[in-house]
């Protein structure tokens, strides 16, 4: 399972639909924008940037959101910083400016990088800037020539760094680092390596899988979640159900292939590998996009295959592991299988049903020249961090959301966990009870250093605001 969305993968809405928003997109090459809330001090903020040294401004949209300047850029990278003087690649990020004087929110995507303009809730909640910038190996911020062990969390980490450096000379105010899911890991790995970065960091529904290989945290939570065991009975069943059925609708999923031009030779080797998968997502990922109340739209035992065939469809989506849906994500699954680790269920409820043993693991959705062994050093450095050291981090998650079942626990410097009642991976701020909303607004202003902006709490300046801190993406990141 990944942590973004395979239901906008299989309706091919690509990154912009995974993180929920839509407002003017930049052309490619427009012409610069008027200036809109720039301070009055300070030179143009397109003149500012281009004397950034190995800063691209690609282009700038024509049609800006209402008080902003919206910029498409890249920054020049060594591909291994290690070595800065040997080969680079062109990382991608967009500037939505709003005034050198106001604090800047770092969005650390962990996949690609949108590029529409969209505004997270950090950045709402102290009225600033915004940078998103686009996870190294992911196209096109992907190396000619790459050699994927130059894809680790300190590498990420210090690509944001050096962008996070090279802005400050424009953005001398506070630093928010942000971001949800495997973004909010990214964030978080950021803030480990380079603590002086940034003033604070919130961390949206972020997984911390420590321990990859002995825990059982995620059986134990699909044995409690929600509060109707009937539910849980019943997604259960989806799956047995579906692993009885096999044959008949294999070949449901083998006619909507033919119909798409999917394949399945790339990566998981047969169709009857990628059904199986789907299958075993189906529970996770009613969980992690889904509410309570979608219980009622679980089909019982006795459907019909047509109707658990779609269920599937609509709950997990049977595109996500053609080749073409699995294959972009490969940066993804690579470095949960060297680092991040990856959620085991055991699937004790479907013994006898399954075929491949050890199927659900992050090497079985890479290409077998990218299959790796597991690391666990960096995450449990990460995890005595946090615990021990890290310092102005806030965690929130979903209560219902299995990428929860193994949560960051932070230190008592400055740092703070909240749990959404109810919520998904979606969960924000927002969903907070009104007390805890409160109080994490208020930590996050004050790191910012700012007092409750005076601007629409919703989209009325024509920019759309992010609902959810950032979209799931297919099981963690």
């Amino acid at each position: 399972m990944l942590l973004r969305t395979r239901r906008a993968l299989a309706a091919g809405l690509a990154v912009a639909a995974a993180v929920g928003v839509a407002v003017a997109a930049a052309p490619a090459q427009a012409a610069p924008g008027p200036a809109t809330s720039q301070s009055a001090h300070s030179a143009d903020i397109l003149d500012q940037l281009k004397a950034v040294p190995g800063l691209t401004v690609v282009s700038e949209s024509a049609t800006p959101p209402a008080g902003y300047r919206f910029f498409l850029l890249t920054f020049k990278q060594p591909v291994d910083h290690h070595n800065p003087r040997g080969a680079t690649f062109e990382q991608r990020f967009q500037l939505l400016h709003k005034d050198t004087a106001r604090p800047v929110v770092l969005h650390t995507t962990g996949y690609n990088m949108p590029t529409t303009a969209f505004r997270s809730e950090p950045t709402r909640l102290v009225d600033g800037n915004q940078i998103s910038v686009e996870q190294r190996f992911f196209t096109p911020s992907r190396p000619a020539n790459a050699d994927w062990d130059d894809l680790d969390i300190w590498q990420a980490a210090t690509d944001h760094h050096r962008i996070v450096k090279a802005l400050k000379r424009v953005y001398a105010a506070k630093w928010i680092s942000t971001g949800a899911s495997k973004g909010g890991m990214t964030s978080v790995y950021h803030r480990r390596f380079y603590p002086e970065d940034v003033d604070g960091v919130v961390a949206y529904v972020a997984p911390n899988d420590a321990d990859n290989d002995s825990d059982r945290a995620y059986d134990r939570f699909f044995q409690t979640v929600g509060n109707d065991p009937a539910c849980r009975t019943k997604l259960a069943d989806v799956q047995k159900e579906a692993l009885k059925r096999r044959t008949a609708l294999v070949a449901k999923y083998q006619a909507a292939a033919t119909a798409a031009n999917w394949t399945f030779t790339g990566v998981l080797g047969s169709i009857d590998k990628a059904y199986e998968m789907t299958v075993l997502d189906t529970v996770w990922a009613f969980w992690q996009y889904s509410t309570q109340a979608d219980c009622a739209t679980v089909p019982a035992k006795t459907a019909t295959d047509d109707e658990l065939y779609a269920f599937i469809d609509a709950t997990a989506g049977f595109a996500f592991y053609a080749d073409q849906g699995i294959t972009p994500y490969s940066p993804y699954f690579y470095q949960a299988a060297t680092q991040l680790g990856w959620p085991q269920p055991k699937f004790e409820h479907l013994r006898g049903l399954t075929k491949y043993p050890n199927l659900y693991q992050a090497n079985s959705s890479l290409p077998p020249e990218l299959r790796r062994r597991h690391d666990s050093r960096p995450m449990l450095d990460v995890d005595r961090w946090v615990r021990a050291r890290g310092s102005q981090l806030l965690f929130v998650y979903g209560a219902n959301d299995p990428w929860g079942a193994e949560q960051f626990v932070p230190s008592r410097r400055d740092s703070h966990l909240y749990v959404a009642p109810g919520a998904n991976h979606g969960a924000n701020i927002a969903a907070l009870s009104p007390a805890d909303a409160a109080a994490a607004t208020a930590t996050l202003r004050r790191w910012a250093n700012v007092t409750a902006p005076a601007f629409a709490e919703r989209a009325s300046d024509g920019i759309t605001d992010l609902d959810r801190a950032e979209p799931p993406r297919r099981r963690p990141f």
